[in-house]
């Protein structure tokens, strides 16, 4: 693993320990000088740099996090896609991940369940919405805060919808325990996928363990493809029915039977969230045609009756007790009168016996209800109604045991989360009263996902006409208003799912459709600091953009804001926010130049804008000096003097990385002065370039001509102005400021 703590990217973040180690990346904790924070480094690791596919996928990841701005996703502040270095900037999370606060808990409660799954759905329809599936949502990619709240990390997968929806084929993209059936297949994947994986960390918070479990991560994705996962309440029976419904229905192995959007799984958890009792099962008690629910009395579309109960035989007549004659009538005689004798009083007894208890009935109830064996026989004890919800049909219409009792009655409906053929409601309820001798007449409402219909598309149609048509159809609708400038006030957006798919009879269908913006006036949010700025762009329905500018008020306070305060806006429009960066970044800069040749000792002082920023003694030998100056912001005037004099001025960029010196320039030692020009021709560079120093010349310039005599090579052919000679009568005195121009040999090719 290769390893930059200690090292500086970019000459801005310093790298201070590894904080996480993924498959393709490590994760660095550093502090970036420029904007004085600790921030998150994820760096390609080198092995992947020349991996195309590799390549690719870090780069999606920097893209979908950069069209995100979510409070529970992480913010990213910086990319670099280098040839030799690829790397993304992201907020510093300070927590642990769900996977291991799961593992201290051993299984979380109700309500922590449920505030972490709504903060997860929150990330997620933000980023479905800006077209980003993330395709590895797992425990282990949502970092939790002290504060209880969550971020979801790992975007290293992600791809946008409208791109090729296709994973990987050779290998399964994401974490084995967590990815939806179709991503196991290797087949095409769109949000719902994200929301078979929200299930799946919703079934390990509420028990403790993942849904399909192997040594073989092959046995794994099988299971996620043909086993269905043991119900949550099998493990953990403090669950309620409700909450587990939405596990089940978030895990089903068809897409198309699943939440289709996480604004509609939010919307369920909402619901359970005011009433934990609450069992979504009855949403979808509806009959085929037309659509009722079953708290209604349903129509019986097809009949099934128990076969009518059949007295058993009478038992044959025992030897002895007939009345014919018998053949050994001598001999037997005497015993078999004495046994009717017998057989008459018993039977006397009992006649007598059952016409007291009848008159005691009639006149004198109360002595009846004081004899228990009496009241067993004569007045029948009240039973319950069974229980046969989650029972498979045929065997209990095939079963004696209920036939002999019951007269069954078979409402066939379209249950997505039920298998075929099993009962998931009846009328009456179990255990319901009945008597023991009554025939019973129970409906059964039986699960039938076979029939399936088509979403009509009812784009721009008027969404109480499209709510018609869809409920007509069997559909249970669902309106959301949305501000969509495209469409019309009070016409449909979308369906979820959409026009076209086939789904099963019955199911719910979202529908979007346009509700007409009203036009505030912008608040007015200059200096505020930028969070408060935009809790209050939010609280006026528009949509608050950040961009940051440097500047030199304190960093995360607005300073500009487009459009401006007061100017009235449709609400959903966006509001661009202006924000200081903070006082611009110090840069160090190199100025090169040469120092004057007095072989005397000098003091040195730099000046940058005026100010006083160094001071040093130096030898003045006329050598190349290099001098290090920091500071900030763009066009400042470095001034350097010797001696309370003027010598040498540039212009330094401190902004550019690394900062840039232009327009330098020497200025007379001894300004104002002049004097003579010594002759320097004949010379070599060094020397002349002393001598018209000592002169007190500093603005020397070159120019190079080409000569054929190698004993010529470095020597001062002309000088301008020209030096007087000694036939020059009037000997000219030039200013120290003058430039002088010399003209040097050198050797061709050299």
């Amino acid at each position: 693993m290769d390893n930059y703590t200690g090292k500086r990217l970019d000459g801005r973040y310093e790298i201070q320990e590894v904080i996480g180690v993924g498959g393709m990346a490590v994760v660095y904790k550093a502090y970036d000088n420029i904007d004085d924070r600790i921030v998150a480094v994820k760096i390609l690791k080198d092995e992947y740099l020349a991996n195309e596919e590799f390549r690719r996928r870090f780069k999606n990841e920097s893209k979908a996090i950069a069209v995100l701005s979510h409070p529970n996703i992480v913010k990213v502040f910086n990319v670099s896609y280098g040839d030799r270095l690829q790397y993304i900037v992201m907020e510093y999370v300070e927590g642990i991940t769900l996977k291991e606060y799961i593992e201290q808990q051993g299984k979380l409660g109700i309500k922590e369940t449920v505030h972490f799954t709504m903060q997860i759905l929150r990330a997620l329809q933000h980023a479905h919405d800006k077209g980003i599936v993330h395709r590895d949502i797992k425990p282990q990619n949502i970092m939790l805060l002290s504060n209880g709240n969550i971020k979801v990390t790992d975007f290293g997968i992600a791809r946008f919808s409208y791109s090729d929806t296709k994973t990987m084929t050779d290998s399964a993209i994401g974490s084995v325990h967590y990815i939806s059936p179709e991503q196991a297949r290797g087949g095409a994947t769109d949000d719902r996928a994200d929301i078979y994986s929200v299930g799946v960390v919703m079934y390990e918070m509420l028990t403790g363990q993942v849904p399909f479990q192997s040594d073989n991560s092959v046995s794994v994705a099988l299971m996620q493809l043909q086993n269905e996962a043991k119900k949550p309440r099998e493990l953990n029976n403090n669950i309620p029915v409700g909450l587990e419904q939405i596990v089940i229905h978030a895990m089903r192995k068809n897409a198309r039977e699943r939440y289709q959007s996480a604004a509609e799984m939010l919307l369920d958890i909402e619901e359970f969230k005011r009433n934990p009792t609450i069992r979504f099962q009855k949403d979808y008690f509806v009959d085929n045609d037309p659509t009722k629910y079953v708290n209604k009395k349903p129509d019986i579309p097809k009949t099934v009756v128990a076969p009518p109960v059949v007295p058993p035989a009478a038992p044959p007549v025992e030897p002895g007790f007939g009345l014919e004659d018998d053949e050994d009538d001598d001999q037997s005689g005497t015993g078999s009168r004495v046994g009717a004798i017998v057989i008459g009083v018993l039977v006397g007894l009992v006649l007598t016996l059952v016409i007291s208890i009848a008159v005691l009935w009639i006149f004198k109830p109360h002595v009846i209800d004081s004899l228990p064996i009496i009241n067993g026989i004569f007045k029948a004890q009240n039973q319950t109604v069974e229980n046969f919800v989650d029972k498979e049909c045929d065997k209990i219409i095939n079963d004696s045991k209920y036939t002999n009792y019951y007269e069954f009655v078979i409402v066939e409906q379209p249950k997505s989360d039920y298998e075929n053929g099993k009962v998931f409601a009846q009328s009456p309820e179990p255990d319901s009263p009945r008597k023991a001798d009554e025939i019973v007449k129970v409906t059964l409402y039986v699960a039938n996902n076979n029939k399936k219909v088509i979403v009509p598309d009812l784009e721009e149609e008027n969404w109480e006409q499209a709510q018609r048509i869809l409920e007509d159809m069997g559909f249970k609708v669902s309106l959301i208003p949305d501000i969509d400038l495209h469409y019309a006030n009070g016409t449909v957006i979308k369906t979820e799912p959409s026009g076209g798919s086939e789904v099963a009879e019955g199911s719910k269908i979202m529908l979007y459709y346009a509700k007409e913006p009203t036009k505030v006036p912008v608040a007015d949010v200059m200096d505020m600091d930028v969070e408060t700025a935009k809790e209050l762009i939010l609280s006026q329905g528009l949509k608050p953009n950040v961009v940051e500018e440097e500047s030199d008020k304190k960093q995360g306070t607005v300073i500009g804001q487009s459009p401006e305060s007061g100017e009235p806006v449709l609400q959903g429009q966006e509001v661009t926010l202006t924000v200081s960066s903070g006082v611009p970044p110090s840069a160090e800069a190199t100025i090169t130049f040469n120092l004057p040749s007095k072989g005397t000792k000098g003091t040195l002082e730099v000046y940058i804008s005026s100010e006083l920023v160094k001071e040093a003694t130096l030898l003045l030998d006329g050598s190349s000096y290099d001098l290090k100056v920091t500071g900030s912001g763009e066009s400042k005037l470095v001034k350097i003097r010797f001696d309370n004099r003027d010598y040498y001025s540039c212009i330094v960029n401190f902004n550019s990385n690394p900062p840039t010196v232009t327009s330098g320039s020497y200025a007379s030692l001894i300004s104002g002065s002049s004097g003579r020009m010594p002759s320097v021709v004949g010379l070599d560079k060094d020397t002349a370039v002393k001598r018209l120093n000592d002169a007190g010349f500093w603005n020397i310039e070159f120019t190079y001509t080409v000569v054929l005599d190698p004993t010529q090579e470095g020597v001062i052919l002309s000088q301008n102005p020209a030096a007087p000679n000694q036939n020059t009568i009037i000997i000219p005195s030039y200013s120290h400021d003058q430039k002088i121009t010399l003209e040097i040999a050198m050797t061709e090719g050299v």
